[in-house]
């Protein structure tokens, strides 16, 4: 099998997946919220936290479990999609 190029997606490229209703959920660790929310909230080290980004990587909301992510994705009409 011949090496296939890859193709460079551009912010903007990802940010028009599915129209913009596309998004993905991340754990991310209470240093990694803290740089988002700044310090206006305090968080026990070690806590786990789920982000929801949209499709170019825009952070969208925190919650507190998988699932609280996935319910805020639908709650505002946006398609969750499995991360690698």
């Amino acid at each position: 099998m011949e090496n296939q190029a890859r193709k460079i997606i551009s912010r903007s490229d990802l940010a028009g997946l599915g129209d913009g209703h596309v998004a993905y959920i991340r754990e991310i660790g209470p240093e990694q919220a803290l740089e988002l929310l700044g310090n206006q909230v305090e968080l026990p080290s070690g806590s786990k936290l789920f982000c929801l980004y949209m499709a170019d990587g825009t952070p969208f909301a925190i919650s507190a479990s998988f699932e609280a992510a996935m319910a805020n994705a639908f709650e505002h009409d946006l398609l969750p999609m499995s991360v690698h």
